[in-house]
């Protein structure tokens, strides 16, 4: 799907030649002499309109309008979450066979750079489809959408961040989107390896051998039980000089998870692909940086495995050994993502990083927690914790922080080992975080508990993409000076230069 950026005012609206035109109307909308800011003022007389966000209405073949449907949607203030809440309300008309091509002409609001970055996002989230293991399914109709401002020039940036945004976010969902037997570690590895097209990416896939040479005896504990041979893949980003020290992302990345010995129930289990979306996020994250360049270098690592239950596996009570030397004893193979998380951190130091985020769908813990509004936040830096809850905030991909008293890792003490992998019940996202915390040293850390919004259940079930969003506007808002960030769209009152969101291949 290309997306365009131009200026095109209301009045100029009226002529775009297209199958949807949707016409974002905030409060305090004032009309002008135009056939669009009529049709407005009439039906918000009438009260078949108003503009809070969610409201709508929609027209065919209205009088002196080029477009052959047209929707009213209700903007509110204006902001990026009212933009996005009034795009994806209209879900329905972004998946319509009939409507090929499509503008959203956003000129009555005031923020063009943010509204243009949260419309293109929107447009795209809603419209997305998963094909990729379907016989006889459609792709999405929906191959070009003009993203109408006030000023193009004053909403390029913006208007590029949310292509790039875009392209990461569909990229992730792609990938976790996709059954286990169609997203194996080394399948998810080919995925990375793709990245590599881009001049700024290199990637690096270490295989059993190298893993065992590295002495990550725990990652090797999990994969222990699978046919499929487990893959640590390393992502590199180069956007600043080779001095500066980069920040690490970690994601954990079970293609599949069983529960290993410790089954998990059958209901639901097939949920359990989605266990890489922390891997996922990566990948879609590493997908917008090749687009936006920033000045800034980021390391990408992903522990990838399946989590199964044959004659090999890890059992309850076997004691392993991790990369850092310490020990731990498996007393629930359920708690599998920790194992391969600690390892991947302990290697996460050697590049000396500014910062570790590692994300992971971690526990139901969180889930209950917070549901599938916010993600998890623990850190052991508030410099760092305060960056991504702000970054969080603004690219409305929200997380909550949750404590890191050095009681909770109480429940961790082992009679055999280092520790345990599992303490009780209570607290169980925190003293998950608390393992997770020993194997990170004096290092700036955080750790996102994805397990609730990484994916949604239901009638809506799929990935979501998230933290996608958060974690490309930490990166952002860590470089030192903001210019770096180089947009590629337009310039001017002119067109963008189209930009090509694809799925993932």
């Amino acid at each position: 799907m290309n997306f365009d950026l131009k200026t095109l005012a209301l009045a100029a609206a009226t002529t775009e030649k297209c199958d949807l035109l949707a016409v974002l109307v905030p409060d305090g909308f004032k009309p002008s002499g135009d056939a669009l800011s009529a049709i407005v003022a009439h039906a918000t007389r009438q009260g078949d309109f108003e503009s809070k966000p969610g409201k709508s209405l929609s027209l065919y073949q209205a009088p002196a309008v080029a477009a052959r449907r047209v929707v009213l949607l209700g903007a509110g203030d204006g902001s990026p979450r009212a933009v996005r809440q009034a795009l994806l309300g209209a879900a329905a008309v972004w998946k319509a066979p009939q409507v090929k091509r499509a503008a959203v002409c956003l000129s009555a609001l005031a923020d063009a750079d943010a509204a243009a970055c949260a419309a293109v996002q929107a447009v795209s989230e809603a419209s997305y489809l998963y094909t990729a293991t379907k016989s006889k399914a459609e792709p999405r109709a929906l191959s070009r959408v003009v993203i109408g401002v006030q000023d193009a020039a004053a909403a390029k940036a913006g208007f590029a961040r949310g292509v790039a945004l875009a392209l990461g976010i569909e990229y992730a969902r792609e990938w976790a989107n996709r059954p286990g037997n169609h997203a194996t570690p080394t399948l998810l590895a080919g995925a990375a390896k793709a990245l590599a097209k881009h001049a700024s990416i290199q990637v690096k896939v270490h295989g059993p051998a190298e893993v065992a040479k590295l002495g990550m005896g725990a990652f090797l504990a999990v994969a222990k039980g699978s046919e499929e041979p487990l893959r640590f893949i390393e992502l590199r980003y180069q956007g600043a000089g080779r001095a500066d020290a980069p920040v690490a992302l970690i994601g954990k990345g079970i293609t599949f998870d069983t529960g290993g010995i410790s089954i998990k129930p059958a209901a639901e289990m097939d949920e359990m692909k989605f266990d890489m979306g922390g891997a996922a996020s990566v990948l879609g994250v590493f997908r917008a940086l090749a687009e936006l360049k920033p000045a800034i270098n980021v390391v990408g690592l992903i522990p990838a495995c399946e989590n199964m239950p044959d004659g090999r596996a890890v059992k309850p009570g076997d004691v392993v050994t991790s990369l850092s030397g310490q020990t731990i004893e498996v007393l629930n193979t359920d708690a599998e993502g920790r194992l391969v998380l600690c390892d991947a951190l302990a290697y996460a130091a050697r590049f000396k990083p500014v910062a570790m985020v590692d994300i992971a769908t971690l526990t139901g813990a969180c889930v209950v927690a917070l549901g599938g509004v916010r993600s998890g936040l623990f850190a052991n830096d508030e410099a760092l914790a305060g960056r991504l809850q702000a970054a969080g905030e603004s690219a409305l991909d929200p997380c909550w922080r949750l404590p890191l008293d050095d009681e909770y890792a109480d429940g961790l003490k082992s009679h055999f080992a280092d520790m345990g992998n599992v303490a009780g019940r209570a607290g169980g996202a925190i003293t998950a975080a608390k393992f997770l915390q020993k194997f990170v040293g004096n290092q700036p850390w955080a750790h996102l508990d994805i397990a609730g919004t990484a994916w949604k259940g239901g009638a809506a079930k799929g990935a979501t993409g998230r933290p996608v969003g958060l974690l490309v506007q930490f990166l952002l808002d860590s470089i030192p000076a903001a210019p770096a960030v180089r947009a590629r769209s337009g310039s001017g009152a002119a067109a963008a230069k189209p930009r090509r969101v694809q799925r993932a291949a």
